[in-house]
């Protein structure tokens, strides 16, 4: 049996390099499926978006959109909204005020720094209640009390999932609250350095190969993933587990 049975993985800049997932994380992917691994994909894209990079939506257990926002089940089909909608409005006065992109989803809205100014200000015009999320230059804006560890809460409420049991990998600011509330949080290797900081975990391989490299761990049982770090720890380094030597920090 798994000592963590569940993998919650951010997208872009994680399970994803440049928009896409390496063949052999897909076969990784299907080898922890086969031993009964859950895989919950927690990302800030849109539905149709994040279908038209990851056609094998199908090996995820749960899908976590829009930065928190909304459940799928990609076998039922079924949608779940965490929040209502934002006003029209909202996207109308910032491409009013020559915002570009503007980028609605169900619940979300994206755009890109350096707008975060103009999302503020028309965020007190309308009176919403409303908060910025940012990942490395991208700007989401969503309900307040939103974000990736709630949706993932709710996921795993869903699937009748123990926290303890799950292991969540990420690279960006919107990660913390990913990796906060889990069993263990990971960072890949190109991992922004105050996830790094906050991590129990740091791979040596960045995005797309590292997500392959932790699920190897996780199958193996590797010991470096049951203990939680107190502090700031070195890289994995796969040539020092493969010698038996111990890590500083793990």
């Amino acid at each position: 049996m798994l000592r963590y049975s569940v993998l919650a993985t951010d997208y872009d800049g994680t399970l994803a390099l440049d928009g896409r997932v390496a063949e052999a994380t897909i076969d990784a992917l299907r080898r922890f499926k086969e031993a009964e691994g859950r895989l919950i994909l927690v990302t800030g894209r849109d539905l149709d978006d994040l279908r038209s990079v990851f056609p094998e939506l199908g090996l995820c257990d749960l899908i976590v959109a829009e930065n928190g926002a909304l459940l799928y089940n990609p076998v039922t089909g079924e949608e779940h909204l965490l929040a209502l909608e934002l006003p029209p409005q909202f996207v109308d006065e910032l491409r009013a005020r020559g915002v570009t992109p503007v980028l609605p989803g169900r619940v979300i809205v994206s755009t890109r720094q350096p707008y975060e100014r103009d999302v503020e200000e028309v965020i007190v015009l309308l009176h919403l209640s409303c908060h910025m999320v940012f990942n490395k230059g991208a700007i989401m804006v969503l309900p307040i009390g939103i974000n990736k560890g709630v949706g993932l809460k709710a996921a795993l409420a869903r699937l009748g999932v123990d926290p303890e049991t799950v292991v969540a990998v990420g690279d960006a600011e919107n990660d913390h609250s990913l990796l906060a509330g889990v069993g263990l949080g990971a960072a890949v290797s190109n991992a922004l350095q105050s996830l790094c900081d906050e991590a129990d975990i740091v791979l040596d391989k960045p995005a797309t190969a590292g997500v392959e490299q932790l699920i190897n761990m996780m199958l193996d049982g590797d010991p470096r993933l049951v203990t939680r770090r107190p502090s700031i720890g070195e890289p994995v380094s796969e040539l020092a587990a493969a010698a038996g030597e111990s890590l500083p920090g793990l």
